[in-house]
């Protein structure tokens, strides 16, 4: 080979993708075509297909050296699936001695069988899994159901459309002579879903609510958890680990006992000194240092909305700057007043 043949050669190789003989590239596949139909083809053509003297599909020709003949396809593809089986038999074989090795090592653990704590996690994959997982727990509780419900946009098709299956869902709970108990934040206090959802709700239905709660959580029977297991909340896990759920059950009735009533019976907020509960939760946070996107997301609100509950409280205190907002705020004694409340 020519110095300029290996330049070409060298330059085909790293233009031309990485590719197993089941993804032919086309230039590949048009090249061997014509092999099969001419005989054979010019060796310098196939510098540009380097996969196909990789892959055996093209040999050089006994004394033309200068010629590439093609490699019956038939004669080709056997030889690729006999490597294609020694590498599975070896895999086999692989598989055979891991399991040689581990057999003994997960007898030595008599005190559980293999997987059973696999079977107290499953992910749901999607909402229609999700929705139908739950629904198949609810139909055979009796007994209580423990929610928490994040700041949720009710006004898109899904949320929408999640509230009307989670309402049949709880209303066959509640005839049954279930119990059901709630948790919002305080900015879903007064939207119009979430009150006609209990205005049309009949039995033991209690609703609180909180400035901050946790992710969605739903507790069924004490037996069953359903929690997200991404941000979108296409993905959940089913908990059925006693050991989880008692830990999601203190959690549960710890942020209750916090909660603020809502149903059947609102209690009201009252203001203190001209500053209300939201406010005095927003200066908490302006005073850990959190920026005005942090509390928004906290609270469930939008930015714009927590900006003017900041204003509003940098106008009660009497304060000029953001800096000696944070001041005042320690000054107040605002902060103690709500640690009272508490």
């Amino acid at each position: 080979m020519t110095g300029e043949a290996r330049e070409r050669a060298a330059a085909s190789h790293e233009a031309h993708p990485e590719h197993g003989p089941e993804d032919l590239c086309t230039a590949g596949t048009l090249l061997y075509t014509q092999a099969l139909r001419q005989g054979r083809v010019p060796a310098p053509e196939a510098v540009a297909t380097p996969c196909l003297t990789a892959f055996g599909l093209l040999q050089p020709r006994v004394g033309e050296h200068d010629w590439l003949e093609p490699v019956a396809p038939a004669v080709a593809l056997h030889r690729m699936l006999d490597v294609s089986a020694q590498r599975i038999a070896e895999e086999r074989r692989r598989e055979a001695r891991l399991s040689a090795t581990f057999e003994p090592l997960m007898q030595v653990d008599g005190r559980r069988t293999a997987g059973a704590d696999a079977a107290a996690v499953r992910v749901l994959n999607g909402i229609p899994q999700i929705n139908e997982a739950i629904s198949d727990a609810m139909a055979d509780a009796a007994n209580e159901l423990l929610c928490i419900q994040p700041n949720i946009h009710y006004g898109d098709r899904r949320g929408q459309a999640s509230q009307h299956l989670s309402l049949r869902r709880d209303q066959a709970m509640l005839d049954r002579g279930g119990r059901i108990r709630t948790l919002y934040q305080h900015t879903q206090r007064h939207l119009p879903l979430v009150r006609a959802r209990y205005e049309q709700l009949r039995g033991d239905a209690e609703a609180r609510s909180l400035d901050e709660v946790t992710d969605r959580l739903i507790i069924v029977d004490r037996s069953i958890a359903f929690i997200p297991a991404n941000t979108d909340r296409s993905l959940a896990l089913e908990v059925r680990h006693p050991a989880l759920i008692n830990y999601f059950v203190t959690t549960f009735e710890r942020l209750w006992r916090l909660a603020t009533p809502m149903h059947p019976r609102a209690a009201q907020r009252p203001s203190l000194n001209g500053v209300t509960p939201r406010q005095r939760t927003i200066a908490s946070l302006l005073v850990e240092g959190h920026t005005d996107t942090d509390i928004a997301d906290r609270l469930g609100m939008n930015v714009r909305t927590a900006r003017v509950h900041i204003a509003k409280l940098a106008a009660s205190l009497g304060s000029e700057s953001r800096a000696q907002l944070g001041y005042l705020i320690a000054e107040s004694g605002i902060l103690g007043q709500r640690d009272a409340e508490q």
